[in-house]
């Protein structure tokens, strides 16, 4: 039982060194795309639980990501004061339903609460996932991404055309989340350790989720699933059921992740649900291995903070299209698996040795 969390125990020890390092050595600047980067990664253990075990490709989770933000950001600076009386709203207040802010111009306001927005975010991304996986899900191969690419871009595109969810400029004047007094989402410089720490609890309870799921009967009807579909059905596995569960359970995790990172930055805006943004999340489960939960958490964090950074510059959505492609010809298994690196160091010495017979003739 131990063996099974070792990597949730050694992952912990980096993120604390990580934060030790960076506090002692004057680099506190790096929290704010760690911390960006940990939300990220809540979608990218869901797409590899997804991809990796239950063998289904998906072009369209940045669409999640997006609803989960965008619902949690319209929800908690939406204006209730001409709904109800102010007695009512201090009643829904005291329960914690509504939450008393200032607008953009200073005056008070009252919105829903950033506990009753995540919920019903999470809600909303459990019922278009269903919506979605039942008929989608049916399809295989390049049918599956196109129609998961689809629904990505009708999610931008919803987005850009609502006036209400801000269009182009999105939603911004986003406020903390506060999960338990004294401890908020916010991007306050004073609070940068405390939010490292949260994303990373998020980060490691969504990795505890995943383990427990793979180390039960589900998990091993995904790899059964995954290692041949028609013997899994065959065996009495309803094999529709489960990957339409698995893709709501990464749906619901690339939500969250929505949800927490647009109350870290204040504000959404409708690039999130890019097509880029869904090649992005790919690329990066296929360079870690598909069915690599730690190669893929470790790749998605390194390659999102260097992008955040701004070390690719103009090139940034390139090189990620240029990842997936290598990936995809190379390494197949993912550069962090042994087989990955055997297949691609094979492949290298092959093409070499025809070059070499080629050059001889």
């Amino acid at each position: 039982m131990l063996a099974r969390y070792k990597p949730l125990l050694i992952v912990l020890g980096i993120v604390v060194l990580i934060q030790l390092l960076l506090s002692l050595g004057g680099w506190e600047f790096f929290f704010t795309q760690l911390i960006m980067s940990a939300y990220y990664s809540l979608v990218v253990i869901g797409l590899t639980l997804l991809m990796g075990y239950a063998g289904q490709i998906s072009l369209g989770h940045a669409g999640f990501f997006a609803i989960g933000g965008y619902t949690s950001a319209l929800l908690t600076t939406i204006d209730l004061s001409g709904l109800w009386d102010k007695g009512t709203l201090s009643l829904l207040s005291s329960l914690f339903i509504t939450m008393e802010q200032k607008d953009p111009y200073g005056n008070i306001i009252y919105s829903f609460s950033p506990w009753v927005a995540f919920v019903v975010a999470i809600l909303i991304a459990v019922g278009v996932a269903f919506l979605i996986g039942i008929p989608v899900l049916r399809l295989k191969g390049h049918y599956l991404a196109m129609a998961t690419l689809g629904f990505g871009i009708i999610i931008q595109t919803v987005l850009l055309g609502t006036t209400a969810l801000g269009a182009a400029d999105g939603i911004s004047n986003v406020p903390d989340f506060t999960l338990v007094p004294g401890i908020q989402i916010t991007d306050r410089m004073a609070d940068r350790v405390m939010n490292y720490y949260i994303a990373w609890f998020f980060v490691l309870l969504g990795l505890f989720l995943i383990i427990n799921l793979l180390n039960s009967r589900v998990g091993r009807a995904l790899r059964s699933i995954h290692g041949n579909e028609e013997a899994a059905n065959s065996l009495g596995i309803n094999t529709s059921r489960y990957k339409l569960y698995t893709f709501v359970l990464s749906a619901v995790l690339a939500a969250a992740g929505g949800v927490f990172l647009t109350h870290y930055l204040g504000s959404i805006g409708p690039s999130e649900a890019g097509v880029i943004k869904s090649v992005r999340y790919v690329a990066i489960v296929a360079v870690g291995g598909m069915d690599n939960l730690f190669g893929t958490l470790l790749m998605g964090n390194l390659l999102n903070f260097l992008s955040l950074r701004g070390y690719f510059g103009t090139f940034d959505e390139a090189v990620f299209g240029i990842i997936l492609i290598g990936i995809m010809l190379f390494a197949p298994k993912g550069i962090l698996r042994i087989k990955g690196i055997k297949y691609l160091s094979s492949f290298i010495r092959e093409k070499l040795a025809v070059f070499k017979r080629e050059k001889e003739k």
